[in-house]
């Protein structure tokens, strides 16, 4: 049973790094990055799952809690793309016990790694843990709130998708790059092309939660600016429609906007 795990665990990863990245540079919204999307949601699914049961076989604690984590993230940005705003539900709670479960664990162990004379817990360093571990916290206090709230939208709907899915992203081309670094030409080690490529996720998702917040805030001080003059305009009977031509550069948020109360919306970049 592990080689068509092993197997299904290794195309599963390399098809959600392939997707994830192409998914990354697709128009918001548009049906191709919704079809990416779709296949770089199911591949990790498959690939956190096999991961999971392939830790079990192996007796990895810390690869259980990885994958464990992976799957919660891209099933709850997945969610978020999917879902009608203003509508969590039981399975929104059960990922919050997800996410506290693997947070409680992976900053258990980082503590016992750092107080072990080894330096180590089921063969990782603190470190690790406790990165994960703080992603883990850090997603369950943004699902506490989301069901406080009773839902979320706009641009933290976005953000919310955004993160989510690049940070899985990262998991499965750290996975690749970083802890199969034999695998690849030697130029690629010593050049840094495996570590920029396993950090590029994180990057990519820094440029598009900015970018979202920015271009949101500029629509909409455009919208209150414009306004005035489209009145004015109207009263007139001057039936010419102003336009900005930087209004352009947030063509992915109206996109996804317009998707906001549909079922079938998907908002990846992965």
């Amino acid at each position: 049973m592990r080689l068509p795990l092993l197997a299904l665990h290794i195309v599963a990863g390399t098809l959600g790094m392939l997707s994830g990245f192409v998914a990354v540079f697709l128009l918001k919204g548009s049906r191709r990055h919704a079809l990416v999307g779709k296949v770089f949601v199911i591949a990790m699914l498959c690939l956190s799952a096999s991961g999971v049961l392939l830790a079990i076989m192996k007796s990895q604690p810390g690869n259980v809690l990885g994958g464990a984590l992976t799957c919660y993230l891209v099933a709850t940005a997945w969610m978020t793309a999917r879902r009608r705003e203003g509508e969590p539900g039981l399975l929104d709670w059960g990922a919050l016990l997800v996410a506290l479960t693997v947070g409680a664990f992976e900053m258990t162990y980082g503590f016992e790694a750092a107080t072990s004379r080894t330096g180590l817990k089921h063969g990782y360093p603190p470190g690790p843990y406790f990165s994960f571990g703080f992603v883990a916290l850090l997603a369950a206090a943004g699902d506490v709130r989301m069901l406080m709230r009773r839902g979320i939208s706009g641009t933290q709907r976005i953000a919310r998708h955004l993160w989510r899915m690049c940070f899985a992203l990262f998991v499965a081309a750290a996975s690749i790059f970083l802890a199969r670094q034999h695998l690849f030409p030697a130029f690629m080690r010593k050049t840094g092309a495996l570590v920029f490529l396993s950090v590029l996720p994180l990057l990519l998702m820094i440029f598009w939660l900015v970018r979202v917040r920015f271009a949101n805030a500029y629509k909409q001080r455009w919208t209150r600016s414009i306004s005035p003059l489209v009145a004015t305009s109207s009263e007139r009977g001057d039936s010419t429609v102003m336009f900005s031509p930087m209004a352009l550069n947030t063509r992915f948020i109206d996109a996804a906007g317009a998707r906001g109360n549909q079922t079938d919306s998907a908002v990846t970049p992965p």
